[in-house]
């Protein structure tokens, strides 16, 4: 009998072997330098990778025309779509067992590098590419926009007519083509500097032939911007300087100039001159708190409907005094923006936007302010009451004459429903309030004989 020692040996001996060793296979695949992955497919080289993107680089650096960035662009693509195709081989962490290594950090990926570097070259590609007709047209129209949608003041406006003048002769020349401005006025120089920018734009330029025409084009359009920038415009002046253009002063005078600041002395005259536009000015241009409480003190006054957007605009901002010109205003425009106030908790706004939506008197603002006949504060409650009298909506006369009946709720506030019915003035509305004639509290009392008396 022969153990396996025997066997292997005789098999040795004999020179025939059964089955290779565990791992020989992959000893001659290194052995004829091939790596191959699980699924039999060749893993990715680095190198060789690096090796087309090092010239690919040196292509780019080296292209002058839309055609070399074409085909340094076509290239790229090709090495980015051979990298979504590759498999690298998977690196193993570095150290042994005894290291001390952190078991949660992952070795690089050997593809991310390389995609940064292609992600790299395609905006080095952007970056040599153009300028193009296209990018004068972008430029002239950020000039354009610059002419229209700045105030230039009376000395400005000519320095930006010479400066489009000397912008459409240069541009003209360059192009071949006439070019002006229909009028003297900002946008018909606007237009002409459009103009310029279309015609760069309309294909008959080629960025290699062309190059240097859009260069000099692109050069007129920043002379142009840099006239514009030293020309004259409405924030360069100091705020009395603007007021002074604008004849905000004008009506100043020796005699009649009493109030410091002289800005006081204009609103209060324009307020006797019932003149809401030198108050607007006023308004806009003089931000101290004591002059823009004046300002709304006095179109509080007067109500101009001219006043409507720009006070508007500060009620937004839940300014009261604001809120209070609205309702003098008396314009419907601006119940939507006042119902967000009416149940914002602040008794002061809540009260400011109630009276001026009773002033108001749209019927769209009922059932709000009605809401409000429950809210906490007796104060707001009882202007509730009063605003739904000017309204003087029929569908009101039940919540109030619910609250005219609780022998809980204030005098106060009872005394402002007793009211609101009579305002309301229907034959159902007085009979409510007329029941309260010797009522506990004088000045329910008050309102109920005047209901009665109008029933009688």
């Amino acid at each position: 009998m022969s153990n396996g020692d025997d066997e292997s040996a005789d098999a040795t001996a004999d020179g025939e072997v059964d089955a290779e060793p565990e791992g020989a296979e992959d000893a001659d695949d290194n052995a004829d330098g091939e790596t191959e992955a699980n699924d039999g497919e060749e893993l990715a080289d680095v190198e060789e990778f690096e090796s087309r993107l090092d010239a690919v680089e040196a292509d780019l650096e080296d292209a002058e025309t839309e055609t070399d960035l074409d085909a340094v662009e076509a290239d790229v693509g090709a090495v980015e779509a051979d990298l979504e195709d590759a498999e690298f081989p998977v690196p193993e962490p570095e150290g042994g067992e005894d290291d001390e290594t952190d078991d949660d950090e992952e070795p690089e990926d050997p593809k991310e590098p390389l995609e940064a570097r292609v992600s790299d070259l395609r905006d080095g590609i952007e970056d040599r590419r153009g300028p193009y007709g296209e990018d004068v047209q972008s430029a002239a129209g950020g000039a354009a926009g610059t002419i229209r949608d700045t105030r230039w003041t009376r000395d400005g406006e000519p320095a930006v007519s010479e400066a489009v003048s000397t912008f459409l002769d240069t541009s003209g020349d360059e192009l071949d083509v006439e070019f002006a401005a229909d009028s003297e006025e900002i946008d018909a120089l606007a237009d002409s500097v459009d103009t310029v920018g279309g015609t760069a734009a309309d294909g008959r330029l080629d960025a290699d032939d062309d190059a240097e025409t859009i260069a000099a084009l692109l050069t007129a359009v920043d002379d142009l911007e840099s006239a514009l920038e030293e020309a004259e415009e409405w924030g360069d002046l100091e705020i009395a300087e603007q007021l002074t253009r604008e004849g905000f002063y004008d009506r100043l005078t020796a005699e009649n100039r009493k109030d410091f600041p002289p800005e006081l002395g204009v609103v209060r005259i324009a307020e006797a001159e019932n003149d809401p536009e030198r108050i607007l000015l006023a308004l806009e241009y003089l931000d101290s708190d004591f002059m823009q409480e004046n300002c709304l003190d006095a179109l509080r006054r007067l109500g101009p409907e001219e006043a409507l957007e720009p006070v508007q605009a500060l009620a937004k901002r839940r300014d009261v005094p604001a809120v209070e010109v609205l309702g003098k205003i008396g314009d419907e425009r601006a119940v939507d923006m006042l119902l967000d106030f009416v149940d914002s908790g602040n008794p002061p706004l809540q009260k400011a936007t109630i009276r001026a939506l009773g002033e108001i008197g749209s019927e769209e603002a009922s059932q709000e302010i009605a809401n409000v006949l429950a809210d906490d504060e007796p104060a707001v409650r009882s202007v509730a009451a009063r605003g739904l009298g000017l309204i003087g909506d029929t569908r009101a006369i039940e919540p109030l004459s619910d609250r005219l009946a609780d022998e809980e709720e204030a005098d106060e506030v009872r005394a402002s429903a007793a009211w609101a019915l009579v305002q309301i003035g229907t034959e159902r509305a007085l009979a409510a309030a007329a029941e309260y004639d010797d009522d506990r509290a004088y000045t329910v009392q008050v309102e109920a004989k005047k209901a009665r008396k109008a029933t009688a």
